[in-house]
């Protein structure tokens, strides 16, 4: 039921829905990154933008790091395409971003197929809140009330 829905992500997934009803399918990815941008701030929704995500290993931060479409709300990782459709290597890419980030939430959204396509993906950590320390890079970008 819609009440049981995350309301954060039922508003992203709102806003995808009213510019895939707007513009259609067809254009490219960097058209629907910047409707959807408008979209987000028209809706309130909290967003960072191309939000890099440092990927940790052994204890380092690499140089190398992922880039998210948007990171809304501090918390939901948000990744765009605009393919006919969604293969699992799409779905694979936002796991590691979950797993790189860890942040527990995101939603890969398709604006390429007629039907808008959407998955929320939820990476449960299942570690203890100490974790949240792990993460200083993407907390240190973030204000107060978006850190995870």
């Amino acid at each position: 039921m819609m009440a049981n829905r995350d309301p954060w992500t039922f508003a992203i997934i709102g806003a995808a829905m009213t510019v895939h009803r707007t513009l259609g399918h067809g254009f490219l990815e960097a058209v629907y990154h910047e409707a959807l941008e408008h979209e987000l701030v028209a809706c309130g929704i909290p967003y960072h933008r191309e939000f890099p995500l440092p990927i940790h290993y052994r204890g380092k931060i690499l140089q190398t790091s992922y880039r998210v479409d948007f990171l809304c709300h501090g918390s939901i990782l948000v990744e765009l395409k605009a393919l006919q459709k969604l293969s699992g290597i799409e779905e694979a890419q936002v796991i590691h971003y979950l797993k790189a980030s860890g942040i527990e939430k995101a939603l890969l959204i398709n604006f390429g197929a007629p039907s808008l396509e959407y998955k929320r993906l939820a990476l449960s950590l299942r570690k203890s809140a100490e974790d949240k320390d792990n993460y200083p890079q993407i907390n240190a970008d973030l204000p107060e009330d978006e850190q995870i």
